[in-house]
């Protein structure tokens, strides 16, 4: 039995493009993303960034750019007014794995997702969803209140 070492996820094999860690960084402190959609590259071996959406998308363009039927990561900026009438901002990393998706990709996502998700720094919430109700704005507006 063989152990990678270096940046990769033992248990898994799994790294992460350096491309990953500098959008996530353009859609936490410059604002140049209003969600990152991550998959994993498996002839790669590495999360790399699949999507991008602007400042301007809202939460359904964000939910819409997930496969229905297959499993991705991903961070969407939610921007709310909280009860002082101040305007918020707050990060959720999202495991998008759904029901109907392959047991290969579901298990390779779960194995490697803690060491994807300790890339990013500044998330404040965190919602494993396998189906969209999971992840259904409501959730949203109520995890961030």
């Amino acid at each position: 039995m063989s152990f990678r070492g270096g940046g990769t996820n033992a248990s898994s094999g799994m790294g992460v493009a350096d491309q990953c860690k500098t959008t996530y960084l353009e859609l936490q402190r410059k604002k140049l993303h209003r969600y990152v959609v991550f998959k994993i590259d498996e002839k790669k071996k590495e999360v790399v960034v699949e999507k991008t959406g602007s400042p301007s998308e809202n939460y359904e363009d964000f939910t819409a750019s997930l496969p229905e039927s297959d499993c991705r990561y991903a961070v969407y900026d939610f921007d709310y007014v909280n009860s002082e009438n101040c305007q918020k901002s707050k990060i959720f990393f999202i495991a998008w794995s759904p029901s109907v998706s392959r047991i290969r990709a579901k298990m390779l996502y779960a194995t490697s997702k803690e060491r994807f998700r300790r890339e990013l720094q500044g998330i404040h919430y965190e919602i494993q969803a396998t189906d969209p109700t999971e992840m259904d704005l409501d959730v949203i507006k109520e995890r961030a209140n």
